[in-house]
């Protein structure tokens, strides 16, 4: 369940930019709504971290991208 949690959220992401500035102003308040896994959930925060130095036209596919790499290894 917490995997398709994940999912869901990175979807979200990728397709609604507010939600992403959302998610981003206040993570905690937002992953408060998914079903994460402690390691999931500190993945997240980090991706989260890593966008503060990525332009906001970016940020959508560098979190994709972020999440994908520590799931895929």
């Amino acid at each position: 369940m917490a995997e398709q949690g994940l999912r869901e959220l990175v979807g979200r992401v990728m397709i609604d930019p507010e939600f992403l500035q959302t998610l981003v102003g206040d993570p905690h308040a937002v992953l408060a709504d998914y079903q994460l896994s402690a390691e999931e959930r500190t993945s997240v925060l980090q991706a989260i971290a890593k966008l503060m130095v990525t332009p906001q036209s970016q940020q959508a596919r560098a979190f994709q991208t972020a999440l994908v790499k520590r799931w895929a290894t």
